[in-house]
């Protein structure tokens, strides 16, 4: 199964324990495949780099490392026209367009507020978990 997983998914589950650290466990067990862009990596490098400096003891560059090495990469084209009321989020739909990705999981509202678009489904981490994870 390929699943689509938003920045603060992955940032929760490499700072954090919870659901979002299960997702990332399936992920190195292999249960399913995270598809990325390379719009989505620089995204998630920022944000671990932000993050990073509040939680030295964290190795988060190499688990960071290790869930982009897990990843498939797509290089979507830009969207015909903006999906999200955040455009900074259409990344997200782009990437699960072009690789034809049906779910993300996501925490954000205005993801998980075009849910249905072009039949992919936008999943809360504990949805998601809940649905795949036993």
């Amino acid at each position: 199964m390929r699943i689509i997983v938003d920045t603060n998914v992955l940032a929760s589950g490499l700072f954090y324990s919870g659901v979002p650290l299960q997702i990332l466990r399936g992920v190195k067990r292999k249960k399913y495949t995270p598809v990325i862009s390379s719009d989505i990596a620089n995204e998630y490098k920022r944000t671990i780099q932000k993050l990073s400096v509040h939680f030295p003891k964290i190795d988060a560059d190499e688990q960071l490392q290790l869930f982009v090495t897990a990843s498939e990469i797509c290089e979507p084209k830009p969207l015909p026209r903006p999906v999200c009321k955040d455009p900074d989020d259409d990344k997200f739909i782009a990437c699960a367009v072009a690789s034809k990705t049906k779910i993300i999981v996501s925490g954000d509202k205005h993801l998980l507020d075009v849910s249905g678009y072009q039949d992919m489904k936008v999943f809360k981490p504990k949805q998601f978990a809940d649905k795949y994870l036993r």
